[in-house]
C-alpha cells in the first residue's frame, strides 16, 4: 500500500493521498489547506490573516470548508457546499513533489455570491498527468467578500485571491511547483478575476501567465456598492457599520443580498444586470483597485504578462430562452431597444448579426446579453493590451450543446479540463461529447501555462483574430469578434 504523502508547508506539514498510483493519471491531492484564519468572529469582514502554525501533520484529505453554502441542485457545474469555519483554504494537486513543474491557480466562478473550487470539474489530475501542478482556491463570497463595510478593508473576497497566490509562492515549490512559472485561470467571475488581478499592481509578483475563460468584470462603481450596502443595513435592521452587518448571520446576510442588488425577477433581473452591471464583485475602491479594469491594462499594468481570453457564443441565451414565449412575438430591433437607443449602433448590431437574427427574438436578446456581459470584453481587453510586451490571444468555442441546443455559459469548463467523464457532464454537454475537442483545448491550455503561448497567431498580428473551437468553418478566424464591434 503507498504511503500517504506529507508535505511541509510554512504553516506545518500536510498529509495527503495517492490517486491511480502506477499510472499515467498517479497524482497526489492535498485538499482544504487553509492559508487564512477563519473569516470568523472579529476577524468578519477583515482582511484574510495567515493561520497559526502547526506542528502534527494536519489531515488533507478531504475538502474544506467552503464559502458557499447551500449546494446548487440546478447549477450547470456540480458545485459542492462544505460547512464549517475555515473557508478559506487551497487544494493542490500534484504529479510529483520534487521537480519544478508549472502551477495552474484556477478561481471558480459563481457571479461572485456561489460557487465552490471543491468542484470535481476542478480536479487537476489531468493537468498533473501533462506536467502541471493545480491549485484550486476559495474566496468570500457576495456581500461578505465584496460589500462596502464602514470600517472594514474593501474587496476582501479580492485580498482572499491575493492571500491565496502568496500561499502559492511560499509553498507551492514543496508541491513540486515552480513559484517563478504560475499561471492564474478562471472562467466566469473566476476569469473576471484574473483580469482583475492583471489589471492591479499590488498582485503583479504573484503570478506570470494569465487564462481568462468567459470573464465577467464587475468594476463595482465605489458609490454603488456603499448604497447597496446601506440597502442591507436598512433591510436588516442595523447600522451600516462592521458592528451591525457582524451582528447579522451569513444566513440573513445572504437573504437580503438580491433584494439589495436586483430586486426584480426575469427580465427586470436582466435588465438589471444590462444597466447596472454585476451587483456584487470586485469594487473600484481608488485604493486596492485604483480604476477600472480596462483602463488599468490600457496603462500597462500586466503588460509583461501572456494573457488568453475568450467566451462561448451563447453564453446566456438560454436565460432569454425562459422568456422566449414573449420574445417570440417580438420584431429583433424593438426587443433591442431598451439596450441599444442609438439607432446607428442598433443598426450596425444588427447588420453585423444578421445570421443570428434570423433565428428569431430568443437568438438575438440571447446573443446581445452574452455580448453585453461577456463576449464585447474579448476586443476591449486585446485592444487595451495593444503594445503590450506579452501577446494577448484570443479564441471562441463555437460548439453547441445537444442538450441545451446553445454554445452556452459553463459548457467549455470540462473541455478545458479534459474532463468529459466527470460528475453532470452529460448533463450540459450530452452523452458523447467530442473527446477530440476536449484534446485540443486541453493541449492549448497546457502549452499557454507551459510554453506561454497556446498555439495559433497572436490578436496583434491580426486584430480580431480567435481560434474557434468547435465551429462549422476554420480553426482560425480574423474576424472571430467582427459581430460585437458596434458594442465596444
Amino acid at each position: 500500500m503507498t504511503e500517504s504523502p506529507i508535505v511541509a508547508t510554512a504553516s506545518g506539514p500536510v498529509r495527503g493521498f495517492w490517486r491511480d498510483h502506477g499510472t499515467p493519471d498517479a497524482s497526489a491531492a492535498f485538499l482544504g489547506i487553509p492559508f487564512a484564519k477563519p473569516p470568523v468572529g472579529k476577524l468578519r469582514f477583515a482582511a484574510p490573516i495567515a493561520p497559526d502554525p502547526w506542528t502534527e501533520p494536519l489531515d488533507a484529505t478531504s475538502y474544506g470548508a467552503t464559502p458557499l453554502r447551500i449546494t446548487g441542485v440546478d447549477n450547470l457545474i456540480p458545485e459542492p457546499a462544505v460547512p464549517g469555519k475555515s473557508t478559506l483554504n487551497v487544494n493542490v494537486f500534484t504529479p510529483a513533489l520534487d521537480g519544478a513543474l508549472p502551477v495552474l491557480v484556477w478561481i471558480h466562478g459563481g457571479g461572485y455570491t456561489e460557487g465552490s473550487p471543491a468542484s470535481p470539474w476542478y480536479d487537476g489530475a489531468r493537468f498533473n498527468r501533462d506536467g502541471v501542478v493545480t491549485v484550486s482556491i476559495s474566496y468570500r463570497l457576495g456581500f461578505d467578500g465584496f460589500g462596502y463595510i464602514e470600517g472594514a478593508p474593501a474587496n476582501r473576497g479580492v485580498r482572499d485571491w491575493i492571500a491565496a497566490l502568496e500561499w502559492v509562492q511560499q509553498n507551492i515549490a514543496a508541491f513540486g511547483g515552480d513559484p517563478a512559472r504560475v499561471t492564474v485561470g478562471g472562467q466566469s467571475a473566476g476569469g473576471g478575476a484574473v483580469l482583475t488581478l492583471l489589471g492591479m499592481p499590488q498582485a503583479q509578483h504573484l503570478f506570470h501567465r494569465a487564462m481568462s475563460f468567459s470573464g465577467a468584470l464587475a468594476d463595482v462603481p465605489l458609490d454603488a456598492a456603499r448604497r447597496r450596502g446601506e440597502r442591507i443595513a436598512e433591510l436588516g435592521g442595523v447600522t451600516a457599520d462592521v458592528d451591525g452587518f457582524r451582528s447579522l448571520t451569513e444566513r440573513r446576510i445572504r437573504q437580503l443580498q438580491p433584494k439589495a442588488a436586483t430586486p426584480r425577477k426575469g427580465v427586470g433581473m436582466v435588465l438589471d444586470l444590462l444597466s447596472d452591471g454585476l451587483p456584487w464583485g470586485p469594487m473600484v475602491d481608488g485604493e486596492l483597485i485604483a480604476r477600472p479594469t480596462v483602463d488599468a491594462l490600457a496603462d500597462g499594468t500586466g503588460a509583461d504578462k501572456p494573457l488568453l481570453l475568450g467566451a462561448t457564443d451563447d453564453e446566456f441565451t438560454m436565460v432569454a430562452e425562459r422568456e422566449g414565449g414573449k420574445l417570440r412575438r417580438v420584431p429583433s430591433a424593438i426587443l433591442l431597444l431598451p439596450f441599444l437607443r442609438g439607432r446607428s449602433t442598433r443598426h450596425a448590431y444588427l447588420t453585423a448579426n444578421a445570421a443570428q437574427r434570423k433565428k428569431g427574438g430568443v437568438a438575438m436578446v440571447g446573443r446581445f446579453i452574452s455580448d453585453h456581459v461577456f463576449r464585447v470584453l474579448i476586443p476591449r481587453v486585446a485592444e487595451a493590451r495593444n503594445g503590450a510586451d506579452a501577446e494577448t490571444w484570443a479564441y471562441r468555442f463555437s460548439w453547441v450543446s445537444p442538450t441545451k441546443g446553445w454554445a452556452c455559459h459553463c459548457l467549455d469548463v470540462p473541455f478545458w479540463f479534459d474532463g468529459l467523464d466527470r460528475e453532470k457532464v452529460a448533463n450540459l454537454a450530452g452523452p458523447h461529447p467530442p473527446q477530440g475537442l476536449a484534446d485540443e483545448m486541453h493541449a492549448a491550455a497546457v502549452a499557454m501555462i507551459t510554453d506561454g503561448e497556446p498555439g495559433w497567431p497572436a490578436w496583434s498580428t491580426a486584430p480580431g483574430i480567435a481560434r474557434v473551437f468547435g465551429g462549422t468553418g476554420p480553426d482560425v478566424s480574423e474576424d472571430a469578434y467582427d459581430s460585437v464591434l458596434a458594442l465596444v
